[in-house]
């Protein structure tokens, strides 16, 4: 198996969440919600092995460069969980309302934040050493295989 680098794996999981979270709320904003209940389910599918990555690999590592603020990412994480299961029950309706379109339509932008701030931490990464983004490559790798989903992830695997 060709080694992963974990910099480069990391930031384009971002690359594909942004690009899903702004196909979201373009489907929202034209009452597609089957549309949107699809890419949803994509981004539920790619994000599980990232964030299970993250908390159980990738933030434990940078804890030399964060301190105890990998505690508030993982809070992050909390929040947009509850985010991704609050929209994901609104999707299955057949149809929206427009307050209720508006609603996950800012729902979607709010996650863009966390993907842009959680982006800045592969340049922290830059700064491990060749072993750590080996074992961290390996690591992603594993989380991947496993390919559980954010949702399923947070509900059966996720140590709170």
């Amino acid at each position: 198996m060709t080694a992963l680098d974990p910099i480069v794996e990391f930031r384009n999981d971002h690359r594909k969440v942004r690009d899903g979270l702004l196909d979201i709320i373009d489907a929202l904003k034209a009452k597609d919600v089957v549309k949107a209940r699809n890419i949803l389910g994509d981004i539920n599918t790619a994000v599980g092995p990232h964030f299970r990555y993250e908390e159980e690999n990738l933030y434990p590592t940078l804890k030399i460069f964060l301190g105890e603020y990998v505690d508030q990412l993982i809070k992050e994480h909390d929040g947009v969980i509850e985010t991704a299961r609050a929209c994901a029950q609104l999707l299955q309706k057949d149809k929206l309302t427009d307050e209720e379109a508006e609603t996950a339509a800012n729902a979607a932008r709010a996650l863009l934040v966390h993907v842009s701030n959680c982006d800045g931490l592969a340049i922290l990464s830059e700064r491990l050493k060749p072993q750590e983004l080996k074992e961290l490559g390996e690591k992603l790798a594993r989380a991947r295989k496993a390919a559980v989903s954010l949702l399923d992830w947070a509900e059966k695997i996720r140590k709170k």
